[in-house]
């Protein structure tokens, strides 16, 4: 018998999210995001092992007896939220979750997971980022014991120590970065860079079995991609409301115009409602009940409602709003690439109507 989902946030969960906006608020300011998309080093390693290490955030996934913090994707959810209303360049997505999931799928208990729950090391798992779970993905070819071949659009492939390439065996090998070459790639997010893997001979340490871990690794990355897509939604509306009580025209705030109000009014509408949604595929993927149908639909509702919060929130801004100084544009561009991450939303509404059996005739 199925529990309602709770989709309110514990204490615990409120407690977590004032820790994370403070180490945020005091060390992931919009102006150095910016000064870093600039720089050859977009990653914040600094901010990485604070919140890793110094918090021990990249193990929330990863049951106690393994080492780890033994909570829930709840907490997660929360990290990603703060994370994405800052913009922060570190690798928890791609990391503490996605390459954390495919490992804990193939059991592996030893010191990869261990590393990557400590935040000594950062993971990737290497499926392109556009990839949907359920999908298709490449792989590279498995030969005399050594692995060939070239995977494109990896996320965070760039700092990271280890991948987990998936072969033509059906295998999910662990292989040490300094073992391929990594080409980045140009991407509209310049916070979360992709980059082209090649593969030449390179040894790798069998897992366990790809598909399995790599399905669960991606549903996993796109249900709580949801959560940062609602706080780079919830970033762009508060901002956005605080901007317009400041900003005067014709001796009055801008916001007291009834047509923004209307648009304004809109938007809270669809980030409550993604709210909702975002907290309902945390919660079924903590408890595992309906966690497809959870995923797909914050999926199909996140990605437009993260974009066009974004949008309202560069137009309402003004001429400001267009300026490289103000963040508005790292919250335009990194909804964008999410809304392409872990599937389309188009993708997602054809998953959940094979899931309700509402297929289109």
């Amino acid at each position: 018998m199925s529990t309602q989902p709770d989709l309110l946030y514990s204490e615990e969960e409120e407690a977590l999210r004032a820790a994370v906006r403070d180490l945020l608020t005091d060390h992931c300011d919009a102006a150095g995001v910016i000064a870093r998309t600039e720089s050859d080093a977009p990653h914040d390693l600094s901010l990485w092992k604070a919140l890793a290490d110094g918090m021990g955030l990249a193990g929330l996934l990863v049951p106690e007896d393994q080492g780890g913090q033994g909570a829930t994707h709840r907490e997660a959810a929360v990290v990603l939220e703060e994370l994405g209303r800052a913009v922060a360049p570190v690798p928890y997505l791609t990391s503490a979750v996605v390459a954390t999931e495919a490992l804990l799928a193939c059991g592996e208990a030893g010191e990869l997971l261990s590393g990557l729950t400590s935040g000594r090391r950062i993971g990737a798992l290497a499926v392109g980022l556009h990839t949907a779970p359920g999908a298709a993905f490449t792989t590279v070819r498995l030969e005399g014991g050594a692995l060939h071949g070239e995977l494109t659009g990896i996320a965070d492939a760039a700092v990271a120590d280890v991948l987990l390439v998936p072969a033509d065996d059906g295998g999910l090998y662990a292989v040490e970065a300094d073992a391929v070459t990594v080409t980045p790639q140009i991407s509209l997010d310049l916070t979360r860079p992709l980059a082209r893997i090649a593969l030449d001979g390179a040894a790798g340490r069998r897992l366990g079995d790809a598909g399995p871990a790599v399905r669960r690794a991606l549903r996993t990355g796109a249900g709580l991609l949801a959560s940062e897509q609602l706080g780079l939604a919830d970033w762009s509306l508060t901002e956005t409301v605080r901007y317009l009580k400041e900003r005067k025209q014709f001796n009055r705030p801008v916001g007291g115009f009834q047509a923004l109000k209307h648009r304004l009014a809109q938007l809270w509408l669809e980030v409550v409602s993604l709210r909702a949604a975002a907290r309902g595929a945390a919660d079924a993927l903590a408890t595992g009940e309906d966690t497809e149908v959870a995923v797909a639909v914050a999926q199909a509702y996140a990605a437009p409602v993260a974009v066009r919060a974004a949008e309202e929130a560069l137009q309402l801004h003004g001429g400001i709003g267009m300026t490289w100084e103000h963040p508005v544009h790292l919250h335009l561009k990194r909804a964008k690439a999410d809304s392409l991450a872990h599937g389309t939303a188009g993708a997602h509404r054809e998953a959940l109507a094979e899931l309700v059996d509402l297929r289109a005739p």
